[in-house]
């Protein structure tokens, strides 16, 4: 394992301190354990990014899409239990599509 140093202000230290004590740890067992939750938190937030992403690439270059109530019908049927088929993707019409693709180049240009 390898040594970190870190400057705290004197009121953060005593924060963790308290409450390292309260969970019976001690400060740097805490410190770590924060430190990894907050990697773990940033890097599922970059996959979510980076999904998000490439799913909206996929839909500027076919124009797939699902619906609100498509979604939410098959998410509501997997809470219940039950084993719905996937909703099927939706296809913009050709000038819909066109639409998007422009408004997805002039917010790429701000």
């Amino acid at each position: 394992m390898s040594t970190t140093t870190i400057r705290l202000p004197e009121e953060l230290k005593a924060r963790v301190e308290r409450l390292a004590a309260a969970r019976g740890s001690t400060a740097h067992g805490f410190l770590v354990e924060v430190i990894a939750q907050a990697a773990d938190q940033h890097e599922r937030r970059n996959a979510f990014l980076a999904e998000a992403e490439r799913r909206w690439k996929h839909m500027q270059r076919t124009g797939e899409y699902l619906t609100h109530e498509d979604l939410r019908e098959y998410a509501m049927a997997l809470a219940r239990g039950e084993k719905p088929a996937r909703p099927l993707p939706r296809t913009m019409a050709p000038d819909e599509l066109a639409r998007l693709r422009a408004r997805a180049r002039r917010a790429d240009r701000t």
